[in-house]
């Protein structure tokens, strides 16, 4: 997982809060323990004294004659071992009014790291999850994810019976061949031509593919940021010309933008285009391109239109870049409304991504 130094110092800081939650929540316990077993405070004491007094014995010993300090198998047969005799008399005091016995125990959110984010030298499990929490709250699409992604994509509003007349494909292989163009995108992320350009007319599941691919990206560690074209360039100026101090900080600001693994770009073409938004595209593209950034684009734009509207510069970058993948069909979510869909053929399995 590649993280910027400020993706890195957020998770950390979660770290550092998790670690004060459970500070406070041990307080809280040893409080309400001391207060039901008064008991308990004198021998919280008396193992506190006796760890003073092994440090004490071991000072002592590293200053007299070179002689190594006396470890714990060398302390005198006669003297008892408070701190286990203490501890376990805690656990039966607890136990006998009633509270768990490890209920003084020190309290971690992750066992395995303690709460720090590592073990040994490594990260745990928990950093990993705590890195994909991050990037879900930084894409902008953690709750429309639950919803839209490859499990919940339904073929059955693309009709076999409606066909492309570019093509010649029915309006359902053409997002059958949509939809493996989108997995392989996903399996072979990072290792090559990661951009893609998803075009057609309005309510056809551009948005959702996009969403769908975002959403296995995620879930593997990768950075993901999904913006609407009007969005993004808002972004970029407010940040360029200083009407939005906060913006070149924020999960959304221009260095975000560049460095994201996968950069989401929707309804290119709806944004009021002027000179800022197209040498602000053709900066984005080339800045990406040369890095090797994943870029998804979705427009209702054809290639001429976005030639048309952005400049031969742009457009070049995209036929020579982009994986062009084209939609075809009925607007969906007008055939939701009204509640109609294809039906699926008896010997024509419904396409399970």
């Amino acid at each position: 997982m590649n993280l910027t130094n400020a993706q890195y110092d957020a998770v950390m800081k979660q770290y550092d809060l998790r670690r004060l939650d459970n500070f406070h929540l041990m307080k809280k316990r040893r409080e309400e323990a001391f207060a039901a077993i008064p008991e308990l405070r004198e021998i919280d004491r008396s193992v506190a004294l006796g760890a003073v007094e092994k440090v004490r014995r071991s000072l002592a010993g590293r200053l007299s004659s070179g002689q190594e300090a006396p470890g714990e198998e060398n302390i005198p047969s006669g003297m008892p071992h408070k701190g286990e005799s203490a501890e376990l008399k805690r656990r039966r005091l607890l136990r006998e009014h009633g509270f768990p016995e490890d209920y003084l125990d020190p309290v971690f959110s992750c066992p395995y790291c303690r709460d720090t984010g590592l073990t040994g030298a490594k990260h745990c499990r928990c950093f990993d999850r705590e890195v994909i929490r991050l990037f879900y709250s930084q894409s902008g699409l953690q709750e429309i994810l639950q919803k839209e992604n490859f499990d919940t994509l339904c073929m059955d509003y693309y009709p076999e019976d409606l066909k492309d007349p570019s093509s010649g494909l029915s309006s359902r292989l053409t997002m059958e061949s949509a939809v493996r163009t989108c997995r392989r995108f996903v399996s072979q992320f990072g290792k090559g031509r990661d951009f893609l350009l998803l075009t057609g007319q309005t309510g056809l599941g551009k948005t959702f593919l996009s969403h769908c691919i975002a959403k296995e990206l995620i879930e593997s560690g990768h950075s993901v940021i999904y913006l609407s074209a009007g969005t993004l360039f808002e972004r970029l100026a407010g940040a360029q010309f200083g009407r939005d101090a906060d913006t070149a900080l924020s999960a959304s600001g221009p260095s975000y933008i560049s460095e994201c693994d996968l950069l989401i770009i929707d309804d290119l073409g709806t944004e009021l285009t002027n000179s800022f938004t197209v040498s602000a595209l053709f900066r984005l593209l080339n800045e990406r391109i040369a890095l090797g950034k994943g870029i998804i684009i979705s427009t209702n734009l054809g290639l001429s239109e976005l030639q048309n509207a952005y400049t031969d510069r742009i457009s070049s970058r995209i036929v020579e870049h982009f994986t062009l993948v084209p939609l075809f069909g009925r607007d969906i979510r007008i055939r939701k409304r009204i509640g109609t869909k294809q039906e699926p053929q008896k010997d024509r399995k419904t396409m399970q991504p």
